[in-house]
C-alpha cells in the first residue's frame, strides 16, 4: 500500500474538525469546518461589527457574500464587480455602506477608503491580500473571506483585519500544539525493530512476497516496503536477498504495467529503484531494466494544459507518478544512484508546498487547493534535504512539522485529526532527525515505541488493535535511526550528504529558455472565439455578466493589431468601439472613458486614441469625440485641492492615477502629431523616473519599482525623442534586464508574470540587437505558459487555465511592437455583420472559458474580474502593485489604479 493510500485508509476511518475560536455574529447555519466557505464582513468604521455567513456550496466570492446574505453595490464607472458597497439585513436595516453622501460610487474608490478583500485557506493563520477579484475567485471547502473598508499599502501589509481567520471559522475540532511551542513531553522509548522485523517477515507468503488477505497475487508496493525495514533492521540477509530477488523476477508486472516500451509506473520503478541501491544491485540493470534510465527520460515538460501529455499535470512531474510520493522516490531514486535529477523535478517538489508549509498528497497545479499532511512533508523535506538548493522549503516544512506534533510526541495523518497516525510520526521523526531536530523527533519515537503491538507490528493509528505492514515498514526504519534516502546493507559506505554536481563542483541549476515562441495563430484564434470575444464585439468584465470591459476590449484589439492574423475580427472591434455599440447592459465606450460624466479619464482616452491611430482611423473623431481636444484639456495645470480628485500633479492628466494611463495619453498626443500640446506631461513622466531606471507604479510615485510600468514608459519616451528621453530609455531597459527572472519571466503582482513579460519583451524589442538574450528567453517563458485552447496562465504560479487579458498582452508583446510604433492596415477590410441579437439591450449568449484579463485599463478601474486590472478587493482585480492591495493608503484624491493588475495580479496585465 503507498503513503498516499494509508492516507485514505485513515480519512476513511476518522472525521475530525478544525479547531475556531468564532468573533463575529453567527450566520453560517448550514456550513461546517470542512463543507462551505465563510465570509465576514466588518462594519466596525460604520458602527457596526463584524457579520459573518456561508454559502454550503461555495462557488466564487462574489457569490459567496451574496449567499451569505449580504448586498452589495458597484461603481459606475466599473460595474457590479468593483464593490462600492456593502449592505447586511441584520446591520442598520441592511443599509449599504458607505452611504451615498460619503461615496457616490461612480468612479473607483480612493485607495485610502473601500472595501479591501482578503482571503485565507484552510488551515492558515493569517490574511492574504487577494490578488483576484471576488467574481474570478473560485472557492474551496473551507475557505475564509473578508471584506474591510479602509485602506492598505502595497503588498497588503497594512490594513489587514484585526481578526484572524480562525476567529470566524466554523467551529470544529483540535489541531494539536498549534504554535508549535515547546517540546513535547512524552516519555522516551525505543522501538523493537527486531521483533517489528519478525512480524513482517511472518506476512511474507513463501519467504518471498507479501499477499493481502484473500488474495492470490503479490502486492509489490507492500513487498518492497518489508524490503526496506528488513534491510535497516538486519542488514543483508538471507530473507532480504529472497525478496529482492522475486522483486527483480517481476520488475515487468510491477513497474511496467502498460508492456515493454511504454513510460514506467513512476513510483513503482523508484521505489524497485531504491532498493536496487539500498540491496548494493544496480538500478540500471534490475531485473534486466534500466530504472534509472526510465525514470530519468519520461519526465513531463508540460502539463495537459500544453496539449495532450498522458501522464502529466505539470512540467517537471515524473509521469504517471501523480501522486507527491512518487516524484519524491523518482526524484530519491536519481538522487541515489548518483545522478541529478532534473531541476523542474526537484522543483516541483518544493512548488507542492502549501501555505502553512507542509506537503500536499497529490501532485496539484499551482493554485489548486493545497493541503498538507506530516507523512507526506516528512518525506518530501528528506529528499529536498537530500538534493539541496531548497532551504527555504526544508526550514518551512520543519516548521510545519512542528506546529502539528502533540505533546505526547505523535503527529495525525491529516489537517484536523487528533489521532495520532503511525506512518505521519515515522516519517515526521525521519526528516526531523535529519534536519537536527533530535528531541522531537526522539519524542516521535517514544509515541511509536508505546504503540507498537504485542505481535511486534503496528496498527494505522494509536486505537488501531490490528498489525498492518504498510505502517510498520516505515516505524522500522524510524527505529533504526534511518529513513529511504540512508537505508542500506553496506555500512562501509557512508550516505552522501550533499547534493549531486556538475563538472564545475556546484548543484546543477535549469537551463535558460531553449529559444521557442508561443504560437501566436493559436493565442488568436483563442482570443477571437466566441467563448471571449462576445458577438465577435468585446470582451466581459466577469464571466457571463455580459458588461463589457472596453479596456480589455482595446487591449484584444491591440493584440490583433500587432499579428495581423485577423483583420477581420479586429474590424469588428474598431466599428463596435467608434459606433459606440452598447454591450448587454446598454453601457458603451463613453461609460469608460467618462464622457457625459463630468469626469473625463485621460488615461482611457489616451487608450482609445492610440487605437484609433494604430488602426488609421482619425482619433479627432472616434467614439463621436474629439479625443485628441480631450486629451489637450485634460492636461492638468496644477495639482487639485480636496475634496477634487482629479489632478494628481502638473502635468498629470485628469483621472489618470497611474504611469500607464499618463503613457498612454502621452502616446496618443505624440501619434497625433501634437508634441508641443505633450510637453508638459512628457516632462511629468520624465521626473517620475527613478534613479534605477525605474517607473514606480502610482502617480504620485509610491515608491516601488515595476516592469510593467517601465516597459510602457519606455515605449513613450522612446517615441517622444530627445536626449533625455534617449537617456531615459536606457537606463529603462537595463533595469528591466536586471528584473529578468531564472527561467526567462518577469515578476509582477501575481508572482512570475505572464503579462509584465510580454510587456517586458516589447520594452527590450526597442534594443533588440543589445538584449536579444533576454528577450529570446522571455518568449520562452512565455511559450511554457501557452495553453492547449491557445491562451496564456496569468503567471506561473497560481490559478491554472487561460485567462484573456494575459493572453492579450502575451499575443501582442510576443511580437515585440511597440505602442508607440502599432499599426494595422484595415483597408479592404469589410465592415463585418452585426450580432444576431440586439446590441443594445439583448443579452448575448455567452460562452465563458476562464476569467479575464489584459493589459490593464487606465483610467480606473475596469470592473470585476477583468476588464483592466482594477482594485482585487473589489472583486475586480489590481493593478500590479495594486493588485496586491487597493493600492496603498494614498491621498484622497487618488483612485485606486483599478484597471491593471488583476493582470499582474493574477493575469498579468496592467493598463
Amino acid at each position: 500500500m503507498s503513503l498516499t493510500s494509508a492516507l485514505l485508509v485513515v480519512l476513511a476511518s476518522c472525521v475530525a474538525f478544525l479547531t475556531t475560536a468564532p468573533a463575529a455574529a453567527d450566520g453560517t447555519d448550514g456550513c461546517t469546518a470542512t463543507q462551505g466557505a465563510v465570509v465576514a464582513v466588518d462594519f466596525g468604521p460604520f458602527g457596526g461589527k463584524v457579520e459573518r455567513g456561508c454559502d454550503p456550496a461555495p462557488t466564487t466570492g462574489y457569490n459567496l457574500l451574496h449567499k451569505a446574505g449580504f448586498t452589495t453595490t458597484g461603481t459606475q464607472h466599473d460595474g457590479p464587480g468593483f464593490l462600492c458597497r456593502i449592505g447586511y439585513g441584520a446591520f442598520d436595516s441592511g443599509t449599504e455602506y458607505p452611504t451615498p453622501a460619503a461615496e457616490d460610487c461612480v468612479l473607483t474608490p480612493p485607495a485610502s477608503a473601500y472595501w479591501s478583500y482578503w482571503v485565507a485557506a484552510p488551515g492558515d493563520k493569517d490574511w492574504t491580500y487577494s490578488s483576484r477579484g471576488a467574481m474570478t475567485r473560485t472557492l474551496n471547502d473551507g475557505d475564509v473571506d473578508a471584506w474591510v473598508f479602509g485602506g492598505t499599502d502595497i503588498g497588503g501589509t497594512k490594513g489587514k483585519p484585526a481578526f484572524s481567520p480562525d476567529d470566524v471559522r466554523v467551529p470544529g475540532g483540535h489541531t494539536p500544539d498549534p504554535g508549535g511551542s515547546g517540546t513535547p513531553t512524552g516519555a522516551p522509548g525505543e522501538i523493537d525493530t527486531a521483533a517489528a522485523a519478525a512480524w513482517l517477515t511472518g506476512r511474507l507468503t513463501d519467504d518471498e512476497r507479501v499477499v493481502d488477505d484473500g488474495a492470490t497475487t503479490a502486492n509489490y508496493e507492500l513487498t518492497a516496503d518489508t524490503a526496506f525495514a528488513l534491510a535497516a533492521a538486519n542488514g543483508r540477509s538471507a530473507t532480504l536477498d529472497k525478496v529482492t530477488d522475486f522483486l527483480a523476477a517481476h520488475v515487468a508486472d510491477y513497474a511496467y504495467p502498460s508492456g515493454a516500451g511504454q513510460a514506467p509506473d513512476a513510483t513503482a520503478a523508484a521505489r524497485l529503484a531504491l532498493l536496487a541501491e539500498t540491496t548494493g544491485r544496480d538500478p540500471h540493470a534490475f531485473g534486466g531494466h534500466d530504472l534509472i534510465d526510465a525514470l530519468a527520460s519520461h519526465v513531463c515538460t508540460a502539463g495537459p494544459e500544453s496539449g495532450p501529455a498522458p501522464g502529466c499535470t505539470a512540467a517537471g512531474d515524473f509521469r504517471t507518478a501523480f501522486q507527491t510520493e512518487g516524484q519524491a522516490l523518482s526524484v530519491l531514486a536519481l538522487l541515489r544512484a548518483g545522478q541529478t535529477p532534473p531541476a523542474a523535478s526537484v522543483d516541483r517538489l518544493a512548488r507542492l508546498q502549501c501555505k502553512d508549509g507542509g506537503i500536499t498528497s497529490i501532485l496539484v497545479r499551482p493554485g489548486e487547493y493545497c493541503d498538507g499532511d506530516p507523512a507526506t512533508t516528512g518525506l518530501v523535506a528528506l529528499v529536498l534535504h537530500r538534493a539541496g538548493g531548497h532551504d527555504t522549503a526544508v526550514d518551512a516544512a520543519r516548521t510545519y512539522l512542528t506546529q502539528s506534533q502533540s505533546a505526547d510526541g505523535a503527529f495525525p495523518g491529516y489537517t484536523g485529526s487528533t489521532t495520532g497516525s503511525v506512518t505521519a510520526t515515522a516519517y515526521a521523526a525521519q526528516a526531523l532527525r535529519a534536519l537536527g531536530d533530535t528531541r522531537r523527533a526522539d519524542a516521535a519515537v517514544g509515541w511509536l515505541s508505546r504503540h507498537q503491538l504485542g505481535g511486534g507490528g503496528f496498527g494505522f493509528e494509536e486505537t488501531d488493535t490490528d498489525p498492518v505492514v504498510h505502517p510498520t515498514a516505515p516505524a522500522v526504519l524510524t527505529g533504526a535511526g534511518t529513513s529511504l534516502v540512508t537505508v542500506t546493507t553496506k555500512p562501509d559506505v557512508p550516505p552522501t550528504s550533499g547534493p549531486p554536481t556538475e563538472p564545475g563542483g556546484s548543484p546543477s541549476a535549469p537551463a535558460p529558455g531553449g529559444g521557442s515562441t508561443p504560437d501566436l495563430k493559436k493565442g488568436i484564434a483563442y482570443l477571437t472565439a466566441p467563448a471571449q470575444l462576445l458577438q465577435g464585439r468585446y470582451y466581459t468584465d466577469a464571466p457571463g455578466s455580459g458588461t463589457a470591459s472596453f479596456g480589455l476590449t482595446i487591449d484584444g484589439a491591440f493584440a490583433l493589431a500587432a499579428t495581423g492574423l485577423d483583420n477581420a475580427r479586429l474590424r469588428g472591434i474598431v466599428d463596435f468601439l467608434d459606433q459606440r455599440g452598447k454591450d448587454a447592459t446598454g453601457s458603451t465606450i463613453d461609460t469608460w472613458t467618462g464622457f457625459g460624466t463630468g469626469h473625463v479619464l485621460g488615461g482611457s482616452v489616451g487608450k482609445a486614441a492610440v487605437l484609433a491611430e494604430a488602426v488609421g482611423r482619425d482619433p479627432r473623431n472616434f467614439t463621436g469625440h474629439d479625443l485628441i481636444a480631450t486629451l489637450a484639456k485634460a492636461v492638468c495645470a496644477a495639482p487639485s485641492k480636496a475634496p477634487d480628485r482629479s489632478c494628481p500633479a502638473k502635468g498629470a492628466y485628469t483621472y489618470a492615477p497611474s504611469v500607464f494611463s499618463q503613457s498612454l495619453g502621452v502616446l496618443a498626443q505624440l501619434r497625433a502629431g501634437e508634441k508641443t500640446a505633450a510637453q508638459e506631461p512628457i516632462a511629468y513622466l520624465e521626473s517620475l523616473q527613478q534613479p534605477g531606471g525605474a517607473w514606480p507604479s502610482l502617480i504620485p510615485s509610491t515608491g516601488d519599482s515595476e516592469v510593467d510600468s517601465t516597459a510602457m514608459a519606455a515605449m513613450t519616451l522612446d517615441l517622444a525623442g530627445g536626449d533625455t528621453a534617449k537617456q531615459a530609455v536606457r537606463k529603462a531597459l537595463a533595469w528591466l534586464a536586471s528584473q529578468q527572472l531564472p527561467d526567462g519571466g518577469f515578476p509582477g503582482a501575481s508572482g512570475d508574470s505572464v503579462n509584465s513579460t510580454g510587456l517586458a519583451v516589447q520594452g527590450l524589442s526597442l534594443d533588440k540587437d543589445t538584449y536579444a538574450s533576454q528577450i529570446t528567453r522571455a518568449l520562452a517563458f512565455l511559450a511554457a505558459q501557452q495553453n492547449a485552447d491557445g491562451g496564456f496562465n496569468v503567471a506561473k504560479e497560481g490559478q491554472r487555465g487561460s485567462d484573456v487579458r494575459a493572453s492579450a498582452q502575451a499575443v501582442g508583446g510576443a511580437t515585440g511592437v511597440s505602442f508607440g510604433t502599432l499599426k494595422a492596415d484595415l483597408t479592404g477590410t469589410s465592415p463585418q455583420p452585426g450580432p444576431t441579437s440586439d446590441q443594445g439591450g439583448g443579452t448575448p449568449d455567452i460562452v465563458t472559458a476562464g476569467d479575464t484579463g489584459g493589459t490593464g485599463d487606465t483610467g480606473g478601474a475596469s470592473a470585476a474580474g477583468g476588464g483592466g486590472g482594477a482594485l482585487a478587493s473589489t472583486g475586480v482585480q489590481a493593478t500590479a502593485l495594486a493588485a496586491v492591495a487597493a493600492l496603498l493608503v494614498l491621498a484622497g484624491w487618488r483612485t485606486a489604479v483599478a484597471a491593471r493588475h488583476r493582470a499582474d495580479a493574477h493575469t498579468g496585465s496592467e493598463r
